[in-house]
Parts: structure tokens; sequence; C-alpha cells
């Protein structure tokens, strides 16, 4: 009788430590339906215990599970990194689950579950493992954005995502069925053993092709982007806020993992198209979201715009454009996830706190949260000393280096352009008369919202803190 080796077991502990809590979850609300804050508990200890089991692997630089998952530095910082997000995103749902009559305990569950597809996408050695993270991930986010059946656009959103996720999904399995036909594995090393001679071969591009069309609709690049408006502003706030951070920083993960680090990948043909979707979802997002009135909305085209931002580093396919990403979305995760936590403070059960009209004269009313606010639509922006300055620096800068100027040219432009629609919520809030609601502030999704504030000035102020840990994993 085979035993699993028990390094194999020492590298997936993380991974296998949030299972076992997240099964945990799922049992104590199975069994005791309203201990919502035994299930609350619970899930956030799963999340430090996968966060301290990561960290005790870090220095690790092996494999695990037959070259199936990546064990130590890249895989776990991004195993950590979606670990927070998942942490802040249940502290700062607590009392909006709540607000919204929302007295369900499984949405913890889902989080964890969400967070081990995350876990496996970023930390993949096989296009197999990647697909079945990736699958856990978009299953339960479907199931998610659903999650107030009373409310129709929650339930459109569940459905736009379902449908036209599962079609995104053909594309990509068939696309890893092309590459394991020319080459006869899926294993990522072993695939890049072949290059470049694989390429020679149609099929093996059209899979590569197929691959990225999967990948593209999963980080809301142009043009397969269309899905992610409507289901971010139907979709519960908590739920918008992690499927744009965590889903996004997974399926980024897993690009940089499949089209950088083992393929070396300089095809000039794979450059130009992933250089294209960069610029289009740049274009595209910054410019539509000009026109935008509501704030989900707003924040769905900024996600769009971002992710052309961090297509250039793949693009460039250069370690300074893998360490830009990477970096780019350790700061994004904090921004996107205070922005939102401010609208979830903000929102009412009648769906109302979303519009600029709403958030006018907040500076006066409350100035705390008007203050955080202002930093996170700087940091979006890319305006110093805040961490989305130093991430599109990394990233701008990559793209020189690899001789793709004009796309760094291009980004540089429409971070300009962006600049109006950002800072519009700032005038709204310090120079518009406007009268609202007064809802009350709950201390914990207050203190995360500063947390995330605090987070961008710090790495905006001081980028070595992680960059240092970034530079020595590529």
């Amino acid at each position: 009788m085979d035993f699993i080796p028990l390094s194999d077991l020492i590298g997936g502990a993380a991974i296998l430590a949030v299972g076992l809590f997240s099964l945990a979850a799922l049992t104590i609300t199975a069994f005791f339906p309203k201990a919502r804050t035994a299930v609350f508990v619970t899930a956030l200890l799963g999340a430090a215990a996968g966060i301290v089991f990561a960290g005790y692997s870090f220095p690790d630089n092996q494999t695990a599970f037959s070259d199936m998952l990546l064990v130590g530095g890249f895989a776990n910082f991004y195993s950590i990194l979606f670990l927070v997000i998942a942490v802040l995103t249940m502290v700062l749902s607590a009392p909006y689950m709540e607000k919204e009559g929302y007295r369900h305990s499984e949405f913890y569950v889902l989080v964890l579950f969400a967070a081990i597809g995350m876990m496996m996408m970023g930390a993949s050695g096989d296009l197999i493992t990647m697909f079945l993270g990736l699958e856990v991930m978009s299953v339960t986010f479907y199931v998610m954005a659903g999650l107030f059946r009373a409310k129709l656009t929650s339930n459109e959103s569940s459905l736009k995502y379902f449908l036209l996720g599962a079609f995104a999904t053909g594309f990509l399995l068939y696309g890893i069925a092309l590459i394991y036909g020319t080459t006869g594995t899926t294993n990522l090393i072993r695939i890049a053993a072949q290059f470049p001679q694989a390429f020679d071969q149609p099929l093996h591009v059209i899979g590569w092709g197929l691959l990225l069309i999967g990948l593209a609709f999963k980080v809301g690049a142009f043009p397969f982007h269309m899905w992610v408006p409507d289901v971010y502003e139907g979709a519960p706030t908590s739920v918008t806020a992690f499927m744009s951070t965590g889903g996004k920083a997974a399926a980024f993960s897993a690009f940089i993992l499949v089209f950088s680090i083992p393929m070396a990948m300089h095809d000039p043909r794979m450059t130009t198209v992933l250089a294209v979707l960069a610029a289009g979802s740049m274009i595209v997002g910054n410019w539509f979201g000009l026109s935008q009135t509501n704030l989900k909305r707003m924040l769905a085209y900024s996600s769009i715009a971002h992710a052309g931002y961090m297509l250039i580093g793949i693009a460039s396919a250069s370690p300074v454009g893998q360490q830009g990403i990477t970096f780019y979305l350790v700061s994004y995760a904090l921004t996107n996830l205070g922005a939102f936590g401010v609208v979830m403070m903000l929102e009412t059960e009648k769906g109302e706190g979303v519009t600029y009209e709403e958030y006018a004269g907040l500076g006066r009313r409350k100035p705390v949260l008007a203050a955080l606010l202002s930093m996170f639509m700087f940091s979006l922006t890319g305006i110093p000393p805040f961490a989305g300055f130093v991430g599109k620096y990394y990233l701008f800068a990559s793209a020189v280096q690899s001789g793709l100027t004009w796309l760094a040219v291009l980004g540089v432009i429409t971070s300009l352009i962006s600049t109006y629609y950002y800072l519009r919520v700032v005038v709204y809030m310090y120079f518009r008369d406007g009268s609202a609601e007064e809802p009350s502030l709950p201390a914990s999704s207050l203190a995360a919202v500063a947390l995330s504030a605090a987070g961008i000035l710090v790495l905006g102020i001081m980028p070595s803190l992680i960059f240092d840990v970034i530079v020595s994993m590529f």
C-alpha cells in the first residue's frame, strides 16, 4: 500500500488546512444553522492556519504530488495574499450581510472554498491543477453572485456570470486538450522543455490561443469583459469586492505561471496578442468609466482598465514585468477591498448609497470615511505616495525594457484619462452639497478599511518591504 509522502503533505499543508476548516465550518452550518458566529470564527481560523502553513514552507523551492503542485516562494506568496483577501472580505462582510438581512452562514464557507481554488491556481505546476482550481473558484463565485435570491439583480448577475463563464471554460479546456495533444503532457515544466519547437505546430499555437481566451475572460480583459459591469453591479457588494480582488489575483497568478515563468515566453505572435489585449483593456475600461454614475459600475470598468495595466507585465515577458504584476496585485487588492468596504458601509438595504450623487457632502458628514475613500481613489489613479503609483511604474518600466514603449505611453495616457472619474468621486464628497442617510459605521469594517488604507500608504512610501521578497521569487 502506497502512502502519500510526508514532504507532499507538508507542501500542500496550507491548502489542506483551509480545506479541513472549510469542511468543519460546513458541518457546523448543516447541524447548527443559526450558529453564524461559530462559522465565522471557524472560517477566520481556517484562513489564519493557511497563512501560518504557507509562511512555514515559504523558503522551500520544490514541487509536490508528482509535480502537480508548486511549493514555496511564488506559490506560497500568492496563497498568503489570497487568504489575507479572504480574511478582510469576511470581516467587511459580516455587518454588511446583517444589514442586508442575509442571516445564513454559508457565505463564509463559500469564501474558504473559493480561496482553496485560488490557492490551487497560484500553485499550479500542471494545467490540470490550474483548471481544477479555476473551476472550484468559478463555481463558488457563480453561487455567491446570486446569494441574495430575493433580488432580481443578484439573480441576473449570477446567471450571466455562469453562462458566459461556462462558455469561456470550454475554450480553456479545449486549449489544454490541444496542448496535451501536441506535447504529450500537461505539466508546465515538461511543456516548457519543448519550447520553441512545439510552436511550429499550428494546433499548439491554437491551443495557447484558446487558453489565453479562457484566462482573459477570468481577469475581465478586453474583448472578454462584457460580463464585468453587470455582474459587479448586481452581485452583493461583498461578493463583488472578493471577486474583483481575489478572483483577479488568482487568474493573474495562473497567467504568470502559464505564460511567463515556465515558458520563458518570447514567441512574437503571443507577445503581440497580449499587447493588443492590454491596450484594448486600458482604452475600453477607462473610456467607459468616464460616463458612469454608479460607483460599483465605475469600479467594474476600472477593473477592466487595471487588467490592461497588469497585462503589460505579461506582454513584456520579463522578470521585471512579473514582479510588477505581483506588487500591483497586492496594492490593487488592498485598494479595491478598501473602496468596496466604504461602499458596503454606506449602501442601504434598499440598494441606495452607490451613486455619485449620494456621496455628495460625505466629506462633512463622515470626514474619516471620505478621507479613506479619497486615498483609494488616488491609489487607483496612480498618484504618489500610494502603492498604485509604484505598481504602475514597474509595469510601465517593464514595457520600456522589452521594447514595448508604445504600450507604456498608452498606459500613461489612459491613466491620465482615469483621473477624471476617480477624482470626480473626491469632488462630489468635498465640493458638492448633499443629504443622505447617516448609517452607523461598524467598528470591524472601519478597522479593515483603515488597515487597507494604511497598507497602500506604507507600500507606496516603502515598497521594498515586500518588493525584495517578490524579487527573490523570480
